[in-house]
């Protein structure tokens, strides 16, 4: 599928990924239908812009996917439920996650759609995967059971400026000299820069050879959830202190980094559950499908701080990252 030919459909145009997603693949020569649920809540410039289109649907009403889908090549699907604002909201947002891969995976089928890419999560296989990980896997194989050829993306935390795993390290080390966390901040992960994922979404879409593939995508760094912390505080110049205490359930964590980030209890409890599981590559394929320079974690937390400062795509800076 060529950048010139493609004609994509974007679904999540105005979350974390979406929004960032959206200027490359235009940029790339994509045309680009933004399927939304109130698209009067859309940036006007991009009802302006030729090159997109602006479908108003619902993945919870099948009949809006079979018109948004009509003509389209590809498909992004990055629209994912993280919990709302209470932790008490968590299935049953779980239960529509998978109640819209099943309706759009069924109409993707109806229209003779070619490809869909999904962004879904990393860990491992198992009765031990907490609950918001393992929903994320679920989607992944409803979304490749189809007749559509499906790739999806396996990620551990993406880290950028606006993203809820972002905001709430952020958070915590600039306002706790002393922050006292849960035994499973030393769990290892493979955290990512959302520059790197947004090369690796595109680079699937014009790649025929990650057709039907599942992939794991992450930074050059194997870390613990402490480590990146120290990252963050280090590059901010900032002296801080980490205390564990086994007593701290996800439910009492949810709650403690609620109060101190603006993070809703919600969003927060399925990331601090997830915390338990080691989420780390078993798969590197996606480096010699893709290539792409691997940004590490100083890197992506400075380039983060420096958009917060600057706006979007600036270069990072040692001045800016110390800012504050």
């Amino acid at each position: 599928m060529g950048p010139s030919k493609s004609k994509v459909l974007l679904t999540g145009v105005t979350g974390f990924i979406g929004g960032r997603l959206l200027p490359v693949l235009l940029e790339q020569g994509a045309a680009v239908r933004c399927l939304v649920r109130s698209p009067q809540k859309l940036p006007a410039q991009l009802f302006n812009n030729p090159s997109v289109e602006i479908a108003a649907g619902d993945l919870l009403e099948p009949d809006t996917l079979l018109r948004a889908m009509e003509g389209i090549d590809g498909a992004y699907y990055l629209v994912h439920s993280m919990g709302g604002r209470s932790i008490f909201d968590a299935r049953s947002f779980i239960e529509r996650d998978l109640r819209a891969a099943e309706n759009f995976t069924r109409a993707a089928e109806r229209v003779g759609l070619q490809r869909i890419i999904y962004l879904g999560g990393l860990g491992e296989t198992g009765d031990n995967l907490s609950e918001h990980l393992a929903s994320r896997q679920k989607v992944g194989r409803i979304l490749q059971s189809g007749g559509v050829r499906t790739t999806a993306l396996r990620a551990a935390n993406i880290i950028g400026a606006g993203g809820a795993p972002f905001e709430m390290l952020r958070y915590m080390v600039e306002r706790l000299p002393v922050m006292v966390c849960p035994k499973w901040i030393d769990t290892r992960s493979q955290p990512i820069a959302v520059q790197n994922v947004i090369e690796y979404l595109t680079g699937c879409l014009f790649e025929p050879a990650t057709s039907g593939l599942t992939l794991d995508i992450g930074g050059p760094d194997i870390i613990t959830y402490r480590q990146l912390m120290l990252i963050y505080a280090r590059v901010r110049g900032l002296r801080r202190m980490i205390v564990t205490v086994p007593v701290l359930t996800p439910r009492l964590s949810s709650y403690w980094i609620n109060l101190m980030t603006p993070v809703p209890a919600g969003v927060v409890m399925p990331l601090v559950e997830g915390l338990k599981n080691e989420v780390i590559c078993r798969d590197n394929r996606i480096r010699a499908l893709v290539p792409s320079r691997l940004i590490p974690m100083e890197e992506a937390v400075c380039t983060a701080l420096t958009e917060i400062q600057q706006g979007p795509g600036r270069l990072p800076s040692r001045q800016a990252c110390l800012m504050r």
